[in-house]
């Protein structure tokens, strides 16, 4: 019987918390569950934390069992001395550092699944396929370092001591990001820290949220009778910022689309910025948020008000904003 006969439409409780718990909740979801979890606060960990925090799953704590038509109670998660147990006799492990695309794990690659399920160790962000992570070795050890904006994270410098730490033990290690490391993904400091640290590294890159989420939502961010390139930013720090190294200017006459990726806090200081610099306040802009997964939402309007419909329909990070003529188009929608 297949997994969406078993859970559609079904209120399903998970009691206790496992490493695996952030793919089985992703995997419930996607098959059209109700998901409860009954986890004591300080247990939740970052990436189940977000999954609360974005209203896809609900937290009771105590909840009564009978209330639900399923329920799942969490296994003892394997211990990194059990990894080492079974790992291969060899003095430093690889690596891999795979881009996972966004939320729906059909836009993982072939390799970046293959990775997943022979890896001893995974280093996983919130915003992997965490559906994928359901095809690992049963005695893979799961590490979870999500960021929440402006909330709970893993410092990257922890984050590059934790995959060396473990390639050094002689495990094989998969870093599984959303998108494509190499894009705002850090993928090349942690390629960095692995090479002086003697350890080798494969990269297996990934679909970028960039261009993945406006072409989910209907949008090319290049067509040919409009636009002949695109420009993609991070919104991560604001225009006049001093950590900001971006010319705006430049950036508002390159007459690309523009895709921002992280901005969402700061799309109001951006399209200010750009209309400031000559950009038409009446440009189209959209913004697309949790592209991939079921909760996916967009908006458009035009770039002197998109900051204010996105906060008006209650949009918020992981989003990609994208402005330009292309984003008054809607291809997939019927003709």
């Amino acid at each position: 019987m297949s997994p969406e006969s078993m859970f559609r439409g079904r209120l399903v409780l998970l009691v206790g918390v496992e490493p695996s718990t952030a793919a089985t909740v992703s995997t419930l979801l996607r098959e059209g569950a109700s998901v409860t979890l009954d986890v004591p606060e300080d247990l939740l960990g970052t990436t189940v934390r977000d999954l609360v925090d974005r209203g896809l799953v609900a937290h009771a704590p105590a909840a009564d069992p009978a209330g639900f038509d399923v329920v799942v109670r969490a296994r003892t998660a394997p211990s990194p001395e059990a990894a080492d147990a079974q790992a291969e006799e060899r003095r430093v492990g690889t690596v891999t550092l795979v881009g996972g695309g966004l939320g729906d794990p059909g836009l993982l690659t072939l390799a970046g699944l293959d990775a997943v399920r022979t890896a001893d160790v995974i280093v996983h962000d919130r915003l992997a396929p965490l559906d994928a992570l359901r095809h690992a070795r049963p005695d893979v050890v799961l590490v979870d370092v999500g960021k929440i904006p402006r909330g709970a994270f893993t410092p990257q410098e922890r984050i590059n001591e934790v995959i060396v730490e473990h390639a050094l033990a002689g495990r094989d290690v998969v870093r599984l990001k959303g998108g494509d490391n190499f894009v705002f993904g850090r993928g090349g400091e942690e390629a960095e820290a692995c090479a002086g640290a003697g350890v080798p590294v494969v990269v297996v890159p990934g679909v970028s949220s960039s261009i993945a989420a406006p072409a989910l939502a209907g949008i090319p961010v290049t067509h040919r009778t409009l636009v002949q390139g695109f420009t993609v930013v991070s919104g991560h720090v604001p225009p006049g910022d001093p950590r900001s190294t971006l010319d705006w200017g430049a950036v508002a006459r390159s007459n690309t689309t523009l895709v921002v990726l992280m901005g969402v806090a700061t799309l109001g200081a951006i399209a200010d910025t750009l209309v400031r610099e000559g950009l038409a306040a009446d440009t189209p802009a959209a913004v697309v948020a949790d592209a991939g997964l079921p909760s996916m939402r967009s908006v458009r309007a035009p770039l002197s008000g998109i900051d204010a419909a996105a906060r008006a329909t209650g949009l918020g990070a992981p989003a990609v904003a994208v402005i330009g003529a292309v984003a008054g188009l809607d291809v997939l929608a019927p003709r």
